[in-house]
């Protein structure tokens, strides 16, 4: 797997701007906590894919620190939407309230929200900032469902990327359980979130693309 990304080092406070790159897919990512931001970021989608609107397909994914106690979970940290090669990560602990355009794209039933294990972060946007999600598709029930292949019920977004879009990735331990409350996400960290996102949207398309 190759992944490289580049940071543009912008001079503000209240966003940054990063070139992911997959494979050969180069991935605009906005990592940001303002809500200003983060609708600017939707109008963008939104205008971009304006003439297939009924039928968007949002790649969706959440981190958040790992906590070790039995029974205990910190709140969702930040929130990823991935539609295309433009990629949003929202810092959700530093934001000063959730926007209404969030809000409302997240809530629209003709869009399709889809992520591995989705359920679980639905309900963690729910409980810890009162998102709700529409219409939220988990890619490994309908994969199973698909392609008659029950073990993809339960399968991760790797072996799902290797099934269905024949690429091989890393999730490296280390990022996985590594602080993503922090203020200043790491390039790893970005491109992790950046990628889960991304590939999301790519099955989720993969899979609506044969339904």
């Amino acid at each position: 797997m190759t992944i490289t990304i580049v940071d543009h080092e912008l001079p503000f406070l209240s966003h940054d701007l990063y070139d992911v790159t997959f494979f050969n897919d180069e991935i605009e990512t906005l990592v940001t906590h303002t809500p200003s931001m983060v609708g600017s970021w939707i109008a963008n989608v939104e205008h971009i894919n304006r003439r297939r609107l009924n039928r968007l397909v949002v790649g969706l994914d959440v981190e958040w620190r790992p906590n070790f106690i039995r029974g205990v979970q910190n709140p969702a940290a930040t929130l990823q939407l991935c539609v295309g090669r433009c990629c949003l990560i929202f810092q959700l602990l530093y934001a000063p309230r959730m926007p209404r355009s969030l809000k409302n794209f997240l809530s629209d039933s003709d869009y399709t929200f889809v992520g591995v294990g989705i359920c679980s972060d639905v309900e963690k946007l729910w409980d810890g900032y009162g998102l709700e999600v529409a219409n939220a598709v988990d890619l490994g029930c309908s994969a199973a469902r698909q392609l008659g292949m029950r073990k993809l019920h339960r399968a991760g977004l790797k072996d799902l990327a290797r099934e269905i879009l024949e690429k091989d990735v890393e999730k490296p331990r280390s990022v996985t359980l590594s602080n993503w409350d922090q203020a200043w996400l790491s390039k790893a960290q970005v491109a992790y979130a950046c990628v889960d996102a991304y590939l999301s949207y790519k099955i989720g398309r993969a899979l609506m693309a044969g339904n």
